[in-house]
């Protein structure tokens, strides 16, 4: 484990810069935080999680995929990727750090996504261990902890100081090129503060959430169940929840044309909208409880059953807090606990 005073960070971060862009998660104009690239003096937010999660660097919102282009009856196909440049994510929260590793599970299976997979392997997390969860957060749920973070290399901030460790080969090779800088450290050093975030915690509202049914046995009693339509009706079927979930991981795809060819694109979706998966035929999914019913059975019941039992939900509270009419995976949760009990 390494350290050094909290009071040179802008020297740590300058030295990241020097090597790879970087990103860290900052107040911007209108006040909320986001990651952007690093200049000289940008400081870190002060919030414990950005609006929107680090999913967009490996997937991000809107990208192209292919062009084409028209002479006479012939198709030219025109790869428009470059060549990825290495990047460092800086602050990245433990239930973010863990959404990777669900999205792993989609993008990096065969069929291998070779867009996703291309920002995996030249991005570096680096996390950032909690001090203060907020009482929207609930990640200790699903075995997350938010005071020992994953990623390719771990920080906390204890007293003074930054602690920093190596996770993974990545990690290790950026903190040997920063190690004029780094001290020697002791893992007992931030031992403290990781309980005090632990404890805090334990204490959270939501700290308690039962999960134990939602799987593949009880998936007929959970999707059968009579409160779908209460739950729902108040739902206005924005699609809030998909769009700051950092796990969800639909999209559509589109082509434009740009009057001199054609660009192909691919766009986040969101299964709570009225056209997603949209066929000739019609929408298998026709009424707003259909669609509400499909989110929450895909994070709590469909997810695990066909990933090990690991949950489509890392507990970050984005839902929870951005939610305009207070609907949210908590609640469903709790309302459809007594099915599996």
């Amino acid at each position: 484990m390494k350290k050094l005073p909290v009071s040179k960070i802008q020297e740590l971060f300058a030295a990241i810069r020097a090597q790879q862009t970087l990103y860290i998660p900052t107040d911007d104009a209108s006040g909320q935080a986001r990651y952007l690239p690093w200049q000289e003096g940008m400081e870190l937010t002060h919030a414990l999680n950005t609006v929107r999660s680090a999913k967009d660097f490996f997937f991000p919102q809107t990208e192209n995929l292919v062009e084409f282009k028209l002479k006479g009856k012939e198709i030219e196909i025109i790869d428009s990727r470059t060549e990825q440049d290495d990047f460092v994510i800086f602050g990245v929260r433990a239930c973010d750090a863990r959404s990777f590793t669900i999205l792993d599970k989609v993008f990096l299976i065969d069929p291998i996504d070779t867009y996703y997979k291309n920002r995996r392997e030249h991005g570096t997390v680096v996390t950032l261990a909690c001090t203060q969860p907020e009482e929207t957060c609930f990640c200790t749920t699903f075995g997350i902890d938010p005071a020992d973070p994953e990623g390719d290399a771990a920080c906390w901030i204890a007293g003074d100081s930054l602690y920093l460790k190596a996770r993974t080969e990545k990690g290790e090779k950026l903190l040997s090129a920063l190690d004029n800088l780094l001290a020697d450290a002791d893992e007992g050093e931030i031992a403290a503060q990781q309980k005090a975030t632990r404890d805090i915690a334990q204490k959270l509202p939501f700290a308690k959430l039962n999960l134990a049914g939602f799987n593949g046995e009880n998936l007929n009693k959970l999707f059968d169940s009579k409160k779908w339509p209460e739950l729902s009706e108040a739902c206005l079927g924005c699609g809030t929840c998909t769009f700051v979930c950092p796990t969800c991981q639909c999209y559509d795809i589109r082509d434009f044309d740009t009057g001199h060819g054609v660009k192909r694109f691919r766009c986040w979706d969101s299964c709570m909208y009225s056209d997603f998966t949209l066929m000739a035929h019609g929408n298998s999914r026709n009424s707003q409880v259909e669609r509400f019913r499909q989110r929450f059975m895909h994070k709590l019941v469909y997810f695990p059953a066909n990933n090990e039992g690991e949950y489509g939900c890392v507990g970050c509270g984005r839902c929870l807090a951005k939610c305009p009419i207070s609907m949210n995976i908590v609640k469903v949760a709790k309302a459809l606990e007594g099915e599996v009990q």
